[in-house]
C-alpha cells in the first residue's frame, strides 16, 4: 500500500514524487516511456541543444563583425544530434538518481486506474495491482494531429514529422515547411534556418508567436523573414502529400515542395487508456479539469502538468507538482496562472510575463504600455552589432503596478524570472525603481524603463 501513485514522469510527475518523498510518504511512480518524460527526451532539453549549436554556428559566421577573422566555420547535424542525445541521456539518468535517492519507487509501465474501493485507488501496470490512498495524474501531452488530407500516411512513411521525429532526424532536409507558427515551430524553423535549410512557417493565424505581445510577434517575424524565413500567414493547410503541402489563402490553394514537413499546430492532453472513467474523472476538451489546488473532482485525486491543459510548460508543470504535494500533505496551496513566464528560444529570444497590450485591451484593464530599446544597455550594445532589442512593460494606470513584461532580445530567457516575481507581487512602480540592478546588465533596461 503506497501513500501516493503518480502516473507520469514528466517534470510534474518527478519534481513531485521527490517532493512527497521527502515529506515521508511512500511514492510509486508510473512512467510509461523515460523519466523526464517530453521536455526532457523530446522538448524543452534536445531542441535547446539544438539551438545552442545554431547560435554558435551563427557567431561564428557573423564573428568579423566583433572584429574575429576565421575561415571554414561549418556545422556537422549529425554531430549535433549525437551531441543531443548525450544531454538528453546525463539528464535523465540524473532524474533517476534523484528517485533513488528520495527512495521513490519507479516503475516502467503503462499504468491504468482500475477504481476505488475503501481502502483506496487501485493501478494496474504489467498486470501487476497497486494500491494507494492518493493518486496524482501527470500523464502530460502529446502533438494535436487534425484531419489533414495525407497526414497519417505522410507520418508513417517519415514525410511528415512531430517533434518528436525531427529530433532524432540526422539528415538535412533542404527544405522544410513548418505547419504551426507557435513555440515548437519557431526554434525548428529557427535552427533549420540557421544551418541553410530553406524554411517555411505556415500558421493559421494572422501573426506568429500565439499570444506573444503583438510588436514583439512584429519584431520576430520580420527578423527571421530577413533570414530567409518565409511566412505565410492566415493560412488553412488542406494536405500533407506527395513531397509538399497544400494550404488555402484568400480562395486560392497553393503547394509548397518540400522535403520534409513539421506538424507543430499544438498539443492535447493525454487522459486516454489510463482509466480516468473507471473513477469518474471529469475531463473537458479532452483536458482533466482541476481547479487553482490541483484537485480534481474526485476526492483523493489531483492532476498536474499538461494533462489539465492550463498551461502546457515543464516550469508550470513543476509549481503544479509542488501544489499538488503540499495540498495532499494538508498545506494549503495554490498557484497563480497569471505570472507564468514564457519563452521562445530563437535568436534572438523572446520572453513574457502578464498581460500583453491585446489582452489587458480585451480585459478592459485600464492600463499603460512602455516600450524601451535594449541599447540603453551598454552591455548589449557591445555584445549585439545591429541589434534591436526591446522591453515593452504593461503597467496598471490605476495602482501603478506592473501587470505585464514583454522582452525581445539576448537574454531574455534569463532576465524573465525577476520580471515575474514583480508581477507575482505586484509591485508597484516606485518600488522597483529602488531595485539596484547589477551593471552593466541587460536587465538594467527594465528599471530604466520604469522612469519614462
Amino acid at each position: 500500500m503506497y501513500d501516493l501513485i503518480i502516473l507520469g514522469g514528466g517534470p510534474a510527475g518527478y519534481n513531485a514524487a521527490e517532493r512527497a518523498a521527502h515529506n515521508k510518504l511512500k511514492v510509486l511512480l508510473i512512467e510509461k516511456r523515460a523519466l523526464g518524460g517530453v521536455c526532457l527526451n523530446e522538448g524543452c532539453i534536445p531542441t535547446k541543444s539544438l539551438l545552442y549549436s545554431a547560435k554558435i554556428y551563427d557567431y561564428a559566421k557573423h564573428s568579423k563583425d566583433y572584429g574575429v577573422t576565421f575561415e571554414g566555420a561549418s556545422i556537422d547535424h549529425t554531430k549535433v544530434i549525437d551531441r543531443k542525445g548525450k544531454v538528453v541521456k546525463t539528464l535523465v539518468s540524473g532524474v533517476a538518481a534523484k528517485m533513488k535517492k528520495a527512495g521513490v519507487e519507479v516503475i516502467n509501465a503503462l499504468g491504468e486506474i482500475k477504481g476505488k474501493d475503501s481502502e483506496g485507488f487501485t493501478v494496474v501496470a504489467e498486470g501487476k495491482e497497486y494500491k494507494a490512498s492518493k493518486l496524482l495524474i501527470c500523464t502530460g501531452s502529446s502533438p494535436a494531429l487534425p484531419p489533414i488530407d495525407g497526414l497519417k500516411a505522410s507520418l508513417e512513411n517519415g514525410f511528415a514529422l512531430t517533434n518528436r521525429e525531427i529530433l532524432d532526424m540526422t539528415s538535412v532536409p533542404s527544405t522544410l515547411v513548418v505547419v504551426g507558427g507557435g513555440v515548437i515551430g519557431l526554434e525548428m524553423a529557427s535552427y533549420f534556418n540557421s544551418i541553410g535549410t530553406k524554411v517555411y512557417v505556415v500558421e493559421m493565424l494572422d501573426h506568429i508567436a500565439g499570444p506573444t505581445e503583438g510588436q514583439i510577434s512584429s519584431l520576430l517575424q520580420k527578423e527571421y523573414a530577413k533570414r530567409g524565413v518565409e511566412f505565410i500567414l492566415g493560412a488553412k493547410v488542406v494536405s500533407i502529400k506527395d513531397n509538399a503541402v497544400s494550404y488555402e489563402l484568400n480562395g486560392k490553394t497553393t503547394a509548397i515542395p518540400c522535403d520534409k514537413a513539421l506538424v507543430s499546430i499544438g498539443r492535447r492532453a493525454v487522459t486516454q487508456g489510463i482509466g480516468l472513467e473507471n473513477i469518474g474523472v471529469l475531463t473537458e476538451r479532452g483536458a482533466i479539469v482541476t481547479d487553482e489546488y490541483l484537485r480534481t473532482n474526485i476526492p483523493g485525486v489531483w492532476a498536474a502538468g499538461d494533462v489539465n491543459g492550463k498551461s502546457m510548460l515543464a516550469h508550470t508543470a513543476y509549481r503544479e507538482g509542488e501544489v499538488a504535494v503540499n495540498n495532499i500533505l494538508g498545506k494549503k496551496d495554490r498557484i497563480n496562472y497569471n505570472a507564468i513566464p514564457a519563452v521562445i528560444y530563437t535568436n534572438p529570444e523572446v520572453a513574457s510575463v502578464g498581460e500583453t497590450t491585446e489582452s489587458a485591451k480585451a480585459k478592459g484593464l485600464d492600463v499603460k504600455v512602455v516600450e524601451a530599446t535594449l541599447k540603453y544597455s551598454g552591455r548589449y550594445i557591445a555584445e549585439n552589432e545591429g541589434g534591436n532589442g526591446i522591453v515593452r512593460l504593461v503597467i496598471d494606470n490605476k495602482y501603478n503596478t506592473l501587470k505585464g513584461v514583454h522582452i525581445y532580445g539576448t537574454y531574455a530567457s534569463e532576465m524573465i524570472y525577476g520580471a515575474a516575481m514583480m508581477v507575482e507581487t505586484e509591485m508597484r512602480v516606485t518600488d522597483i525603481q529602488k531595485l539596484v540592478f547589477p551593471h552593466p546588465t541587460v536587465c538594467e533596461v527594465i528599471r530604466e524603463a520604469m522612469f519614462f
